[in-house]
């Protein structure tokens, strides 16, 4: 077995010293070191975190900075979200509403709001991958970022990666689970969930002025370059865009669309390395 064939379900039976002798081959094949190897609790579960330090192998937004990649196990996934089978609470029902009452949202509920933002449930196979712990500003538009990338060994992930690293096995609306603080919205929260390292070690979805693209020009996640919070969506509808299945396909044309171009510096994307 290579290590782009190591599933989640395997990454999560190994033990400790069997995990650090993983994130030393990972580092090997990267040509990276080894800077961290940790333990934490998901999903009822201990899950190893792994984060490796890679020198660049071409010209980067940092210069000559290293780069930190974690670890992020594949296989059969299942990915996406179900507004059918979830049960809002009452508060965010009357959070939509009162969105609704001010002229935003789209449907009569919030469900069918969501069938529109999210992406459906679904099995995916990927592979093992190494990816960026932090996004990156973009430095060409999106559709030449992928040569950009190659010239550092890198590529762009696919909206199935992105989603499986964010959420890492939660089938939650968020990656840190099913609600969100409804008395305030990202931008106002400094200590918030969305602050929080995820489960793989990244720092992902976690600011609603991001706007991640990644090799499916269908899609924008992570954020929504702040069209929430300066439109004064509501709360619950501010919180959306850092949900995991998160698409925002309107944000995806403007991103990919002429009224897009020459923006590109306000997207970002988070880099892969292949294993």
């Amino acid at each position: 077995m290579t290590l782009a064939d190591l599933t989640l379900a395997q990454w999560r039976s190994f033990d400790l010293p069997a995990a650090r002798r993983v994130a030393q081959e990972a580092a090997a094949l990267a040509q990276g070191r080894v800077v961290g190897v940790d333990t934490v609790e998901h999903l009822g579960a201990p899950l190893h975190r792994v984060r490796i330090e890679r020198e660049p192998a071409g010209p980067g937004p940092a210069g000559p900075e290293p780069q930190l990649f974690a670890l992020i196990p594949g296989g059969t996934l299942t990915l996406g979200f179900d507004p059918e089978r979830w049960q809002p609470t009452a508060a965010q029902t009357a959070d939509y509403a009162a969105s609704l009452d001010q002229g935003f949202g789209h449907g009569p509920d919030l469900r069918s709001h969501l069938a529109q933002f999210l992406s459906p449930r679904r099995t995916v196979t990927l592979p093992a991958v190494l990816m960026a712990v932090e996004d990156e500003d973009l430095t060409e538009p999106p559709a030449d970022m992928p040569d950009v990338l190659a010239a550092r060994g890198l590529r762009m992930p696919t909206s199935d990666e992105w989603e499986h690293a964010c959420g890492a096995g939660a089938d939650t609306l968020f990656r840190w689970g099913a609600d969100c603080p409804l008395d305030r919205i990202p931008y106002d929260d400094a200590a918030g969930p969305q602050h929080r390292p995820n489960a793989f070690g990244l720092r992902i979805a976690y600011d609603t002025y991001r706007a991640e693209v990644t090799s499916d020009a269908t899609g924008v996640h992570g954020g929504d370059g702040g069209e929430s919070v300066c439109g004064g969506y509501g709360n619950l509808l501010g919180w959306l865009p850092l949900a995991t299945a998160n698409r925002n396909p309107g944000m995806a044309e403007f991103v990919y669309g002429p009224e897009g171009e020459g923006l590109c510096e306000d997207f970002s994307t988070r880099p892969v390395l292949p294993l």
